[in-house]
C-alpha cells in the first residue's frame, strides 16, 4: 500500500463506502504479513517509496510465487532480483504482467506505468564480462523510475574507447561504474567527471582477483574525490542507491 492507497482508504472510510472493520483489516496487514516463511514487508512502500524486492536465490519458486501473490495484492510493481529461468516460469503461471530480463536475471511484474525522470543514471562496465551485474544495475534503475544509459566495455586496458565518450559521461546526474579484474575504471571515470559515482566490483578475474576482492579494494582505495563502493557484484544494490540520489 502506497500513501495514495492509504489516502483512498481513508476516503472510502469517511464516505461509507467501507465499513471500519474492513479498513482495520487493511490496516493490520500494513506493517508486514506473516507466510511462516516469510514476511513480507508492506509497509516498506511508505517509508522508503519502493515495495520490498525480492532476492530469489535460495527460495523455492513456490515461496517466491507466494510472495509476489502477496505483494500483488497492493497493486504495486514487483521486482525479483537473482532469479533463474524457472522462477520466472512459476510466475507467469499467476500472471501475464510479468518480464524477464535474463542477463540480469531480474523479473519484474508490471503492475503500474513507470515514469522516469529526467536524469540520466549511466552505467559503465570495463568489460562485457561485467554485464550481468551492470544489467542488474541498469534494470533495478529503470524500473525504479528512471532514464538509464549503458556504455559497456570501454576498460583502463583500452582507455581511448572510454575517452571517444567523455559527452555520455558528462550528461549523466549519477555514475555507475561496473568493473573487475584490478577495478581501476571506477578511479578513472572519478577523475573525468563532477557527479557521484558509485562503483561495483565484480567476481570476474583471474586467481589473483580473489573473486573479486582485489577490485573491491582498489575502488576502496580510490584517490578520486565522489567515488562510493557497494559489495561485490551487487548490481542492485548500486541501480538502488543511484535512484535514490537521482531522485534528490
Amino acid at each position: 500500500m502506497n500513501k495514495d492507497s492509504l489516502r483512498q482508504l481513508l476516503e472510502n472510510v469517511k464516505s461509507g463506502q467501507i465499513d471500519i472493520d474492513s479498513a482495520l483489516n487493511e490496516l493490520k496487514k500494513l506493517p508486514f504479513e506473516d507466510l511462516g516463511f516469510a514476511k513480507v514487508d508492506h509497509h516498506r512502500n511508505l517509508r522508503n517509496g519502493y515495495p520490498e524486492v525480492i532476492y530469489c536465490q535460495g527460495k523455492t519458486v513456490e515461496q517466491i510465487k507466494a510472495i509476489v501473490q502477496k505483494l500483488m495484492e497492493k497493486d504495486n510493481n514487483i521486482l525479483a532480483t537473482r532469479a533463474e529461468p524457472q522462477v520466472y516460469e512459476g510466475i507467469k503461471e499467476i500472471t501475464d504482467d510479468v518480464i524477464y530480463y535474463e542477463i540480469a536475471r531480474i523479473v519484474v511484474v508490471k503492475r503500474r506505468e513507470i515514469l522516469a525522470t529526467d536524469k540520466i543514471i549511466t552505467v559503465v562496465t570495463g568489460g562485457t564480462s561485467d554485464m550481468p551485474v551492470a544489467e542488474e544495475a541498469a534494470v533495478t534503475a529503470e524500473v525504479l523510475g528512471n532514464k538509464v544509459e549503458r556504455l559497456y566495455d570501454v576498460g583502463v586496458a583500452g582507455i581511448h574507447r572510454l575517452l571517444a565518450n567523455i559527452e555520455v559521461l558528462s550528461r549523466a546526474n549519477v555514475l555507475i561504474v561496473v568493473a573487475g579484474m584490478e577495478g581501476a575504471l571506477a578511479s578513472v571515470v572519478g577523475g573525468i567527471v563532477d557527479k557521484p559515482v558509485i562503483a561495483v566490483p565484480t567476481s570476474v578475474g583471474y586467481g589473483a582477483n580473489f573473486g573479486g576482492l582485489s577490485a573491491l579494494l582498489a575502488m576502496l582505495n580510490s584517490c578520486a574525490s565522489g567515488v562510493g563502493v557497494v559489495n561485490i557484484d551487487n548490481g542492485f544494490g548500486a541501480g538502488y542507491l543511484a535512484s535514490m540520489i537521482n531522485k534528490l
